[in-house]
């Protein structure tokens, strides 16, 4: 369409997901890596907001997941809400009951959509996966509807649950995956949180990890880290579910993306072997240099 797009995204995440990054130039993408604050999502969304306010006579702020001001929770829900529909019809069409349904939740995108369908129903049992990250002290996790951490406030033109300190400022957060380390909620899944429509628990980084190898051993399937959480809790509470019901897990990512973070946890020895390797050709290999200058 010829439209220009730039995509703001944390310095700390830009580093671990160089796949991601790679893939939003071939595509067309400024990728603006940004160094304020704690270098993540959340400073990330507040460049963004700080361009589309300089500009907004030419630019429209475009948010991927469903918090914000609004209308962006209703329409991410909305557009996202074929998830959900689309399990809804296939379980119905293949007569199978849902016991649960799990998502993990950072700001929320694939979870409200892939629960949308089933809120306003008391069952199946909606269970979202937060990050836990290392422990469940300040600065360790990113878990705003489980723990005491959390408090209700208004940040990025949004109320919602926050990790906050005393002066209502964005406490670190922590977590393996970058989409879900995070200080806020979507609003709409913080109200059915404190409804108890949906149910939510922490995964540390550990459980993430140990449920990308399970999945990918028994299913076939890589797993995001992100996605991984939702695994984890998937596996937690599947003895709680009768054997003729289904536990539905939304994989909202492929784990190719995660490669840089999860090559070092699962082979250290190798990973280190190939980077030492890649930067001796690198600098080695001058027709590499060459063909940069030819391209430019």
């Amino acid at each position: 369409l010829g439209l220009e797009c730039i995509v703001y995204m944390g310095e700390v995440d830009v580093r671990r997901q160089q796949p991601n990054v790679a893939a939003m130039e071939l595509y067309g993408a400024k990728v603006c890596a940004v160094t304020a604050g704690s270098r993540t999502l959340k400073d990330a969304v507040n460049e963004a907001m700080r361009d589309w306010a300089a500009n907004f006579e030419n630019t429209h702020y475009v948010l991927g997941s469903a918090l914000g001001p609004a209308p962006f929770p209703d329409i991410v829900r909305e557009f996202q809400s074929v998830i959900g529909n689309e399990v809804k019809r296939q379980c119905e069409e293949r007569g199978v009951k849902i016991g649960a349904m799990v998502a993990c939740v950072g700001g929320g995108s694939n979870s409200i959509g892939f629960f949308s369908p089933f809120i306003d129903q008391k069952e199946p049992r909606l269970i979202g996966a937060e990050a836990g990250g290392i422990g469940p002290g300040v600065g360790e996790n990113a878990s705003r509807m489980t723990g005491d951490a959390a408090r209700d406030g208004i940040m990025q033109g949004y109320k919602s649950r926050f990790l906050l300190d005393d002066d209502g400022q964005a406490l670190p957060t922590r977590s393996i995956s970058a989409g879900l380390d995070y200080c806020g909620i979507g609003p709409q899944l913080a109200a059915l949180g404190k409804s108890g429509r949906i149910e939510f628990t922490a995964i540390r980084d550990e459980e993430a990890l140990e449920a990308v190898k399970f999945f990918a051993k028994n299913e076939g399937i890589l797993f995001a880290l992100e996605s991984a959480h939702a695994g984890a809790a998937a596996m937690k509470i599947a003895r709680e579910i009768p054997k003729d019901q289904a536990v539905v897990i939304n994989m909202s990512g492929r784990g190719d993306k995660d490669v840089f973070i999860t090559s070092p946890v699962f082979r250290p020895e190798e990973w280190n072997q190939f980077l030492h390797a890649e930067i001796e050709r690198l600098e080695s290999n001058k027709d590499i240099h060459d063909a940069k200058i030819m391209t430019k």
